[in-house]
């Protein structure tokens, strides 16, 4: 017998939210431990807060507001509007950002402009920061062994906005005209975001970039530091002195750990200041033509081939963040605000990385 092709809608429902969602959906273990963090976060967030107590209306929650935007870098939204729209009908969504079937949903301006005060308090980088202390917890850090390399981010700009720094017709008619053109860093800029660099690195061609450093904790690839610098082309190197520097602040000067990374990062400078800190250089050497900076005996130790094998683990968040994440061309203007994107999306490929630790647990218990 045929079934009817009709609509019936009840006027109520007993069914929560929660119902909905399946027990074993991979968003309830990362919402978990997102949760867990922002409870750690409560005075930080409270601060930000303290001009507006003595009046005004109630902001968006800023617990809620980075559950969304964790959700934006999860599910590839490309921006906040569409990301309003889909909160609005996507149970799902609104069951992670911690709204009812019945609450409203924010105006995606307004939802822009609450963001603008994460990002002003650094709370982006509060929640990195205490989503790598709950994996050290848990022993999924060796805090030991590091791998640091870098990464070209996309800037927000084209090449017609990249005229000449005297030039104020902000690329229209000849500033525009770039065909024939020397253009430099220190003569020219982008109109459209002054921070970002023409830089091009190996076989790529010249674009507008910034330029993204993690720093990679070995024993499953966890990202213990992220940042990001203009494009150019010593800044992987300063960026990596800046955050093995504060990894080993957190682990003891008396502890000695290791830091590997590709041929890029082979020069003497660098090798030397990271023995002045008591860090293993544990580099790919560079012999094109020249003598490696890395000694010899640390070349040919077992712990060094380790780290050459573990450092490749850094490329599973370079490629998760380009593919999954937002970071290929960022749609934000600024190395502030790419910076705190950047750091975000880090948080969020760790979150992920960790919910399958969890599960691989379980699995071996």
């Amino acid at each position: 017998m045929r079934g009817a092709d009709t609509f019936t809608e009840s006027l109520f429902t007993m069914r929560r939210l929660e119902d909905f969602i399946p027990t074993h959906h991979p968003l309830r273990p990362i919402r978990q431990m997102a949760n867990t963090a922002l409870v750690k976060m409560e005075g930080l967030l409270t601060r930000m807060y303290e001009a507006d107590a003595k009046g005004g209306r109630p902001s968006i929650a800023p617990e809620k507001l980075l559950r969304a935007m964790l959700l934006q870098v999860l599910y590839s939204v490309r921006s906040e509007r569409q990301l309003m729209e889909q909160v609005h009908y996507n149970m799902l969504f609104r069951w992670f950002v911690g709204l009812s079937m019945d609450d409203a949903v924010w105006v995606p301006t307004v939802f822009t402009k609450n963001r603008e005060r994460l990002i002003k308090h650094d709370a982006i980088i509060a929640f990195f920061n205490e989503v790598v202390t709950m994996a050290e917890e848990k022993g999924w850090l060796s805090g030991e062994h590091f791998s640091v390399d870098g990464t070209l981010i996309g800037a927000w700009a084209g090449h017609k906005s990249f005229v000449r720094k005297a030039d104020d017709d902000h690329g229209n008619g000849d500033g525009g005209n770039f065909k024939g053109d020397t253009r430099s860093n220190q003569t020219h800029e982008s109109k459209t975001d002054p921070d970002a660099r023409l830089y091009r690195k190996g076989k790529t061609a010249s674009e507008l970039r910034f330029m993204g450093h993690t720093l990679s904790d070995n024993r499953h690839g966890l990202i213990a530091s992220a940042m990001v610098t203009l494009a150019d082309g010593h800044a992987e190197r300063e960026a990596a002195k800046v955050m093995i520097h504060d990894a080993r602040q957190v682990v003891g000067e008396d502890r000695e750990i290791t830091l590997g990374a590709d041929k890029g990062y082979d020069a003497r400078e660098f090798i030397d200041t990271l023995q002045a800190m008591n860090v293993v250089p544990h580099v790919a050497q560079n012999t094109s033509g020249r003598r490696s900076a890395v000694p010899d005996a640390i070349a040919d130790s077992d712990g060094y081939a380790i780290s050459q094998q573990k450092r490749k683990l850094i490329e599973q968040g370079f490629g998760w963040a380009k593919t999954v994440g937002p970071i290929r061309q960022v749609m934000v203007r600024g190395l502030k605000k790419v910076d705190q994107l950047f750091v975000l999306t880090m948080a969020a490929y760790n979150l992920t990385r960790m919910r399958t630790l969890g599960q691989l647990r379980v699995q071996v218990a």
